[in-house]
This record gives C-alpha cells, structure tokens and sequence, in this order.
C-alpha cells in the first residue's frame, strides 16, 4: 500500500481508538459513579472489543498498528532482517498516531458534552504502575508480533484478549501506548493521567516494547544449523 494511504490507516484507527478507550471511560463514570470494579470491567471490555475490530478493519491497509512502540519494533525487526517499516515509514507512522490520539480524545470529550481541551488531573507514577507498564507493553509487543504468523482473525482475537486482561492484571491499567497516553493526558475522565506523569509511562512503555521485541527475536529466529 502506498505510504500515505497506510498513514491515514494508522490516523483513523488511532483516534477512533481513542475513542473507545476515552469514550467507554467517561460513559463508565456515568453509568457506575459509585463502583469502580464495574467501571473498569466496562472499560475494558469496550476496549478489547473496539481493539479488535479496528485490527480486522486497518489491519490489511497499514498492518493496525496504532501505536508508535508496535511501530519501533517493527522497524527494529526490519533492520534484523531486512524487512518491516522503513526510517521514513516509521516516521510517518508515528507522527499519523500520536496526531489520531489527540483528534480521538478531543471528539470524545466533545460527544459528552465536554470542553475538548482538558488537561487530566490523575497522577499514576509510583514504580509498581512503571513496573505494569514495562510487563503491559513487552507483552503486548510479544503477543501482537508471535500470533500475527497465524492470519489477521487469530491476530485480532488474541489482541484482544490481551488488552482486555492487561487492564485488569497489571497495577498500572495497561496503557501500553504513547500515543494513547498522550491522549488520555488531554481528558480528565476516568482513563486520564496527568500529564507529569505520562514521561515516566511513556519511557516505561518503550522498555517494555525493546522487551517484548528481543523476546520474539530469540523464539522466533532461525536456529543455526548443527555443524
């Protein structure tokens, strides 16, 4: 596919991402104000849900990846073998992600009636949140690169399935994604993180992500033929 036409993939499928993430978390708020459990099980359940669709949707377009870290690891993998995104691909991956973030997170401030533009107020950096999202975005690149060798439907569902758990079983609620972060930084809703908190997220998710990629290319390289 032409670059520009993978650009606008990875736009679209990360705002309305952010949609989803941001959107589900407000109407949560609305629907269960005194019960957190229920707010987050609501959450996650549209998240993983929306997840899903949008890799089944963008997936043969630009390859749905919807956040800069899958895009590093995918370059990284390229410069192994030969293959993945280029320099300039990368570059235009991102910058198309993190503007998507931002256009899905003010839409969904201003579907419910929100100022578009607000600055969360919820600090998250304590380090067993850094250490979740170390383990959230090693795990997501991991799953996303192991079960992408088993067709887009597989792809979809174990994705998934991953975001939907990783919500729950890391102490940090699984954000495992700069662009979503910045994002989530612009609505001061269930889902946000103030903003003095997004470096230290967002250096934890880049770890996680380099992770996550040495761990699928020692599974997953060749094995050296015995001499």
């Amino acid at each position: 596919m032409p670059l520009g036409r993978r650009a606008v993939a990875e736009f679209a499928g990360t705002a309305v991402l952010a949609v989803v993430v941001i959107g589900s978390g407000i109407a949560a708020e609305q629907l269960s104000p005194g019960d957190l459990g229920l707010r987050l099980l609501e959450n996650s359940t549209a998240s993983a849900l929306g997840l899903a669709v949008l890799i089944l949707t963008f997936g043969p377009i630009s390859g749905a990846h919807l956040n800069p870290v899958v895009s590093l690891a995918d370059w990284l993998g390229g410069r192994r073998d030969h293959g993945g995104l280029s320099t300039r691909a990368l570059g235009v991956y991102v910058a198309a992600q993190f503007s998507g973030a931002i256009t899905g997170a003010l839409l969904a401030n201003a579907m419910f009636d929100r100022s578009p533009w607000q600055s969360a107020t919820q600090a998250r950096v304590t380090g067993g949140h850094l250490i979740g999202e170390v383990l959230a975005a090693a795990g997501l690149v991991a799953v996303g690169f192991a079960v992408a060798r088993h067709g887009r439907g597989v792809n979809a569902a174990a994705m998934a399935a991953y975001l939907g758990s990783a919500i729950w079983f890391t102490s940090s609620g699984s954000f495992a994604n700069p662009a979503l972060t910045l994002g989530r930084m612009l609505s001061d809703s269930f889902t946000g993180i103030a903003p003095s908190s997004v470096p230290a997220f967002v250096a934890a998710q880049i770890l996680g992500g380099l992770a996550g990629s040495s761990l699928i290319t020692l599974l997953y390289r060749p094995a050296a033929r015995p001499r």
